[in-house]
């Protein structure tokens, strides 16, 4: 089934407006993971839904061959456009808006119909904020990549059917019939393949490295600490990087990933000199239509062994006064960087200290929500919110200034966003934590734990092994 027929199609054409050919069609025998497998191409991605984990959890979004690719770094943005390569001085997020600007479309019921995949980093908030920092990138990875693509091919888990999306643009050549036999040919392709792809068990990763020893890290709790008794700041989260050797196919490492820790937000991209794969369970920001929405995650324990410890653990958190300290600190944080965005009188706490269940640990979460005031777009909203509270501290920006000091390398794609950007303005992110890095034959998995005036530098230690413990057993 297509929306619009040949003729409406001329008729939009000679708008000179950018719209969109969407067809739609039935595909119980398909899953987002054989689709993945099944389309040809470079540069593929899945973002997966945990249905049951959120209220937009319907859809799965997979895609390949961008039309172009945005690299941002320090100082400039690297265009890759029609096999051509520009260096320009602008910022990332303003040439983000240009392209995502370019395929401008009115809004349609799928949350995502196309526009740009990938990350926003950590380090990027620093083209709008002055704060130092002359850690080492030994990753050697650009601080934002967002990668454009104009065909979508999205899944719908409630009618298990397939969509075919294309985005036609003003100077697009292509004919209805051409986009329709270009939708045939995707459709005979999956339904046709039919190869079984086995996932090999894990093995126990090899040659396990830390960027900081436990007694360096517990150091830098402690300085953390020293920092807070002089009134600089009232918490902290500094985190540790894991290096381990792999030597299998990075998305296997992602079929396991989704399988024991299945979480609100489950993505694959493949950035071609390098991959990134997570199960993260902390949104950094959304808009949908003229909602905005973000969902502060402060607070851990680890899993029990059984139901009975689940409990005990679970009442043990809610009544630590430490960690319902620090959630409060940072549930503010959020408000407050919701609040700068929205219109005056629309903020609300919709979601208020909730324990939520992961394979290996448990969180405690809120939700804010507000209505994004009419003069900003996706791209403010998140400048507003980057980095979260949960991934950096309060007060935020003298927060970031610390943990330069104390960490010794950039923390690239961690702790920033990853997720969307559409054409109609929609955007869905969540944070780069439970997440790997993975290039030339390593992967890298970084974690950390809030730190407040009475934390236990040990017990930091442990939290960020903790939370890092899942991404270790998927290797």
């Amino acid at each position: 089934m297509c929306n619009i027929s040949k003729e409406q199609f001329k008729a939009k054409k000679r708008m000179g407006k950018a719209f969109q050919v969407i067809y739609e069609e039935n595909g119980d025998e398909l899953t987002p993971i054989s689709i993945f497998y099944n389309i040809k191409g470079e540069k593929k991605f899945l973002l997966e839904s945990n249905l049951f984990s959120r209220t937009n959890g319907k859809y799965s979004f997979i895609g390949a061959k961008p039309y172009a690719v945005i690299k941002g770094y320090s100082n400039y943005t690297e265009i890759c456009k029609n096999e051509r390569i520009e260096k320009i001085k602008d910022r990332f997020l303003e040439v983000a808006r240009r392209f995502t600007e370019e395929g401008k479309i009115e809004k349609n019921k799928y949350s995502f119909s196309g526009g740009g995949v990938g990350y926003v980093g950590y380090d990027v908030i620093k083209q709008y904020e002055k704060i130092s920092g002359n850690n080492k990138d030994d990753l050697n990875i650009p601080e934002a990549i967002l990668m454009f693509y104009k065909i979508i091919i999205c899944y719908d888990h409630v009618k298990n059917n397939v969509v075919y999306i294309y985005n036609v643009f003003e100077d697009d050549n292509k004919t209805y019939e051409e986009i329709k036999k270009e939708f045939f040919e995707l459709s005979e392709n999956l339904k046709n393949n039919k190869e079984m792809h086995e996932l090999p068990e894990s093995k126990t990763p090899a040659n396990i490295t830390s960027n900081f020893t436990k007694d360096e890290f517990c150091e830098m709790v402690k300085k953390a600490q020293e920092y807070i008794v002089k009134g600089d700041i009232f918490q902290m989260v500094p985190s540790q990087r894991f290096a381990m050797d792999i030597t299998e196919k990075p998305f296997n490492v992602y079929r396991r990933l989704r399988s024991k820790n299945p979480s609100p937000y489950l993505f694959y991209i493949d950035f071609g000199d390098f991959q990134i794969t997570g199960s993260s369970p902390e949104s950094l920001v959304c808009v949908f239509d003229d909602t905005v929405i973000t969902n502060p995650i402060a607070g851990t324990r680890p899993r029990g062994k059984d139901e009975e410890e689940d409990i005990r653990l679970k009442n043990e958190l809610i009544n630590d006064e430490k960690e319902i300290a620090e959630h409060s600190m940072l549930l503010d944080l959020a408000r407050n960087d919701i609040g700068k965005i929205s219109e005056f009188g629309t903020v609300n706490v919709d979601k208020f200290m909730e324990i939520e269940l992961y394979s290996h640990v448990m969180h405690i979460v809120s939700k804010v929500s507000g209505t994004l005031k009419k003069e900003y777009d996706c791209f403010e909203a998140l400048k507003s919110c980057l980095p979260a509270g949960t991934v950096s501290g309060a007060p935020k920006i003298r927060a970031m200034e610390i943990i330069d000091e104390l960490e010794n390398t950039k923390r690239g794609c961690y702790a920033g966003a990853v997720g969307y950007f559409s054409y109609d303005g929609n955007m869905d992110t969540c944070i780069a934590i439970r997440t790997l890095v993975i290039k030339g034959g390593k992967a890298y998995a970084q974690a950390g734990g809030g730190v407040v005036y009475d934390s236990i530098p040990e017990n930091e230690f442990e939290e960020s092994m903790n939370k890092s413990k899942i991404l270790k057993e998927v290797i």
